[in-house]
């Protein structure tokens, strides 16, 4: 009896260690992801009312960060698996304090509006590669500290850190603008980056294969199946972040933000509850089950007359899409040798943003057509492809497992 509660007590023990190592790691996503959400309110209204830009010059403010995102996943990745994941989230870090400091000469030549405007733009461009340092770089020292069984987990910690910190990052960043004004945002983005920057040079380094790699054109083909599954999971979320408010006035409904918060609410809840359920049931009978839900979700969206329906919709949608990232990431990461996990995972992660790139327009172009409601039906559709995306790999996962039992039976 005794035996088996020092069993317990050590099995409950290194669970809590493992814990602890990933929120220390998944800490500087927060970080960078709360510098993200600070600037995303309140950024289009100063371009817009402060410098008198206008709305396309607001928009593009914003987009240019994605685009900058998009462009360095790949970079970010190789970098993690050649020179460590410490040494890229540091780089990520300093990009993000730059990115503060150009915001605050920004606000400071607010007087110069062009020069303003490239100064922000530039910031732009540095917080879009700190998101892809410290988003891939957080998610591979993760791994590479506490072991790549813990994938799954390590993944989801870091999309409830990504979420939850742009959750908590846009109304703060209203607050802070609102009683400071505008130059407050680079100030607080500038001291949160250098107080991180400490803490991740004190943090253990992880162990830098010097195996030989895998040439990069490999580790992408072999992903690049299940970003494609990922990308036709997240058009739904897409939709709902860009299109929901739309969809609402287009209906006379209030609260549009009610439907957000709730798919948001559901979200990191699902992913804090059934995290979990990815190493038990593996990660392909839980992207076709978390991509069948979120199908459900946007077929009661499509189908929603009344603002309750829509609400009810979203938070299923939410409650399908929470795990299709760390599902699919997970056997993504396993088709390719543990020295180029931070490829795989760059390369799997733009998928996504491809994909929220491409909503957008999509989305604009069917509802112009159709109406705002045939916006969640091609969203739904797309989950679907992505369940049958998701059946086919599966089947040839299994094929290959059988594989080398049938041969050495035969020898």
């Amino acid at each position: 009896m005794a035996d088996a509660s020092r069993s317990i007590a050590t099995e409950e023990g290194r669970q809590s260690g493992v814990l602890l190592s990933i929120l220390s790691t998944v800490a500087f996503t927060f970080i960078t992801y709360l510098t993200i959400g600070l600037s995303l309110a309140v950024l289009p209204t100063f371009v817009d009312a402060n410098l008198g830009f206008g709305a396309l010059l607001a928009g593009l403010a914003i987009s240019v960060q994605y685009v900058a995102t998009l462009l360095s996943r790949p970079q970010a990745g190789r970098m993690a698996d050649h020179q460590g994941p410490k040494h890229t989230v540091i780089s990520g870090l300093v990009m993000c304090a730059a990115s503060g400091a150009f915001l605050l000469m920004a606000a400071w030549t607010g007087h110069r509006a062009w020069l303003s405007l490239g100064l922000i733009f530039l910031a732009r461009l540095a917080l879009g590669c700190a998101e892809s340092c410290v988003g891939t770089g957080a998610i591979t020292w993760g791994m590479g500290q506490v072991g790549h069984r813990h994938t799954a987990r390590v993944i989801s910690w870091n999309g409830v850190a990504t979420y939850g910190a742009l959750a908590a990052g846009a109304p703060l960043g209203v607050v802070i603008n609102h009683h400071f004004g505008f130059a407050s945002i680079g100030i607080v983005t500038l001291l949160l980056a250098l107080c991180a920057l400490p803490l991740a040079r004190l943090k253990r380094a992880t162990t830098v294969v010097s195996d030989e790699r895998s040439p990069f054109r490999t580790v992408a083909s072999r992903v690049v199946p299940y970003g494609i599954g990922l990308a036709l999971g997240s058009i739904g979320f897409g939709c709902i972040a860009t299109f929901i408010t739309l969809f609402y006035a287009s209906h006379g409904w209030p609260n549009a933000a009610l439907a957000l918060t709730v798919f948001g609410t559901v979200f990191v809840g699902v992913r804090f509850i059934f995290a979990r359920s990815i190493p038990v049931l593996g990660g392909y009978r839980v992207a076709m089950a978390s991509l069948s839900i979120e199908a459900i979700g946007l077929i009661v969206l499509c189908l929603a007359s009344t603002a309750t329906m829509a609400g009810i919709g979203a938070a299923i949608a939410g409650f399908g899409f929470s795990l299709v990232f760390p599902a699919l990431g997970v056997e993504a990461v396993q088709r390719v040798p543990a020295h180029s996990s931070g490829s795989a995972l760059g390369v799997y992660s733009v998928f996504m943003d491809v994909a929220m790139a491409l909503t957008g327009p999509l989305g604009g172009w069917v509802a112009s057509g159709m109406g705002y409601n045939a916006i969640y039906g091609f969203a739904a559709f797309a989950a679907v492809a992505a369940i049958v995306l998701a059946v086919v790999l599966h089947a040839q996962a299994m094929r290959e497992k059988t594989q080398p039992c049938a041969a050495t039976e035969s020898a």
